[in-house]
């Protein structure tokens, strides 16, 4: 599995050696990582310096380097410009594609979140049946909005009455701000590796988001953040510590079942992304998703601090 490189100290530098992504801190080496492995780097960090090298090798492998704010949401993305031999006829495909093969897709995007948080809710033993019975109430574009009835529903039966979703909060927010981002990352670089255009998107389409397509395909998979974040507040957690972050940042290894098997978040985020480059140039929808996953198959932050 890629790993997720979370740089969170204050004042180190980046640099790539030999292969190796190398940290160092007042000019001693601190630690390092085959580039190769990374999947995404995450800075959240004061005073990070890099090396162009570093910029160069990370952008050759299609990784994606993403700059956090204090509240531990993305504001900024460096993405490469080439990811697929067949960038220029996805990217075409992407552009030219029509009005209601877009919002074909993105009603299968809609109906797919509203699965796996119905999935979620019944994995915590909460009231699911109308969350789930949103899903069939989706339409083309979804011009209901039927995705923010269902959070209404969705986010007091997961968290609380007294719970508002909120990105500029502390707490369980700043939680689920660190493992959205982690997901956008992966998701971004799907994108990207698919041949895709990540600024051009389906549904998000705010002039300021260079990663509308990635904020898209991401929705499906924000539930099993949340189920995450639930475990670790239960446990006592109640911030973004390491221990949160190493949880999070499992969710990338956390096995869903698919119509071909069980695989790992990420590589179903993979699929999709191809699949919808597929859809593009087929002008057909062909979207490969992973299945709601069944009640007793996860909901567990272990003690080595990953989520199954």
């Amino acid at each position: 599995m890629d790993r997720i490189v979370d740089i969170a100290t204050d004042g180190r530098h980046l640099s790539a050696y030999r292969g190796f992504l190398k940290v160092e801190e007042r000019n001693q080496e601190v630690g390092r990582i085959p580039l190769d492995d990374i999947g995404a780097v995450l800075v959240h960090a004061h005073g990070i310096t890099y090396s162009n090298n570093l910029l160069v090798a990370l952008a050759e492998r299609n990784c994606c380097l993403v700059v956090c704010g204090p509240n531990h949401m993305p504001v900024s993305i460096v993405w490469p410009l080439t990811g697929h031999h067949r960038q220029g006829a996805r990217m075409r495909a992407q552009w030219q594609s029509a009005k209601p093969l877009q919002k074909q897709l993105w009603r299968r995007v809609v109906v797919e979140k509203i699965n796996n948080q119905a999935a979620i809710l019944e994995a915590v033993g909460a009231r699911f049946g109308g969350v789930a019975a949103l899903a069939a109430k989706v339409r083309s574009g979804d011009p209901e909005n039927v995705e923010a009835q269902a959070a209404r529903r969705y986010w007091p039966l997961l968290f609380g009455d007294d719970f508002r979703r909120d990105r500029t909060h502390g707490g369980e927010n700043s939680m689920l701000n660190y493992g959205y981002t982690v997901i956008r990352a992966i998701t971004a670089r799907a994108v990207i590796a698919a041949g895709l255009h990540p600024t051009m998107g389906l549904h998000h389409r705010n002039r300021g988001n260079d990663m509308a397509l990635a904020d898209d395909l991401m929705e499906p998979f924000r539930p099993f953040v949340d189920i995450c974040v639930k475990r670790l507040i239960e446990q006592g957690h109640s911030d973004v510590t390491p221990e949160v972050k190493n949880a999070l940042v499992s969710l990338t290894a956390l096995d869903l079942p698919t119509a071909e098997g069980v695989s790992p978040l990420a590589v179903c985020v993979q699929r999709l992304a191809i699949s919808l480059g597929q859809s593009f140039e087929e002008g057909k929808i062909a979207l490969e998703f992973s299945l709601p996953p069944k009640a007793l198959d996860l909901g567990t932050v272990t003690p080595s601090g990953s989520f199954k």
